[in-house]
């Protein structure tokens, strides 16, 4: 249900102290070169800029952040280095190899570095926003809400730091706490999609699976092409037993996405539940070739199977689901003696 929440790079210093005027020149050259997404020219202009002056910080800084943007992830923590020794107190540099060091996987690291820029600037909200994706990747949920509500002090209207924060609340299965943070999110956004598609969930979760139906329609208005929306409206359709509008949300979800395993296996479930074992079945055959590993699949087939008293086709997919990890329904037909050798 969590959607990818994007990281930000910190902004570009255009601060210039102590430079002489042709490192100036030079640095404002990379600026304009790396907004025209030019990342090696910006790079050769802020070399050119640190040849006139070595102890120019901020070229070190933002050539980083271009050797990152190119690729060069060792090359940029280089950079990152030498801007925090000529000013330790540089919170965007610490931020930035923080960044870097993320999306090497070396956590540790990169939570240092985020905090350390925190207690340089303690009303940096994107230092917060980068430290919690760390704590978020590694479920230590806890952490990641505390830097949430430490970002919404100092910003109260970024929706997306709401939405974070109820993925967060889900996360912990404080699902209350999700839908009052989904809902504020959706007050400063009237069109957050996914705001509306998680409180969704939550509230299917939590049982209420009218006011789950009512927030999966209204992201169906926003996004009548999005087939995860369909498909959520139809479990919530078959958890209140509405099979026959279950049915056609997941006929939608399929329409949008004709290789949604998982649509084609609940649509089965709902065909089965309404007696239809021959759609099921045409419809759980669809989802096995569309993943040849859905051990629900063949396991729901087979029953269907059974309820057509069809126990050869039955027990055949009792053993796939079975030599897939899942011999629930080979040892029930053996119990009851269906199985015919």
């Amino acid at each position: 249900m969590a959607m990818k929440k994007p990281i930000l790079l910190a902004a570009f210093v255009a601060v210039m102290f102590g430079a002489n005027a042709e490192a100036e020149k030079a640095f404002e050259r990379g600026l304009k070169a790396h907004r025209c997404d030019n990342y090696t020219q910006a790079i050769a202009d802020y070399d050119q800029a640190i040849g006139l002056d070595p102890k120019y910080e901020d070229a070190y800084n933002n050539r980083g952040n271009d050797y990152y943007k190119l690729g060069d992830t060792s090359k940029a923590i280089t950079d990152f280095n030498q801007a925090i020794k000529l000013d330790p107190k540089n919170a965007i540099a610490y931020n930035n190899r923080g960044y870097a060091y993320a999306n090497l996987g070396d956590t540790s690291k990169a939570i240092a570095d985020y905090s350390q820029a925190i207690k340089l600037n303690p009303n940096d909200a994107e230092a917060y926003y980068n430290r919690w994706i760390v704590y978020d990747d590694l479920d230590d949920y806890n952490k990641s809400i505390a830097d949430y509500t430490q970002a919404i002090k100092i910003d109260p209207n970024d929706a997306g730091v709401y939405y974070n924060r109820g993925l967060a609340y889900y996360n912990l299965s404080d699902d209350n706490k999700a839908i009052a943070d989904y809902t504020q999110a959706i007050k400063l956004n009237l069109n957050y999609i996914d705001a509306y598609n998680n409180r969704g969930i939550a509230y299917g979760r939590l049982g209420d699976y009218s006011k789950a139906i009512a927030d999966y329609s209204q992201a169906i208005k926003i996004d009548p092409s999005n087939a995860t929306i369909y498909f959520n409206r139809g479990i919530a359709y078959a958890d209140l037993g509405d099979y026959n509008k279950a049915i056609p949300d997941y006929s939608q979800a399929i329409k949008t996405n004709s290789n949604y395993t998982a649509a084609y296996n609940n649509r089965g479930n709902a065909y089965s539940r309404l007696g239809d074992y021959p759609k099921a079945i045409a419809d759980y055959t669809q989802a096995i070739k569309t993943n040849s590993n859905y051990t629900a699949a063949y396991n729901n087939r087979g029953i269907a199977y059974a309820m057509l008293d069809d126990y050869k086709s039955s027990a055949k997919d009792a053993r796939k689901a079975c030599e897939l990890g899942d011999c629930d329904l080979l040892e029930l037909l053996s119990k009851e003696k269906f199985i015919r050798d």
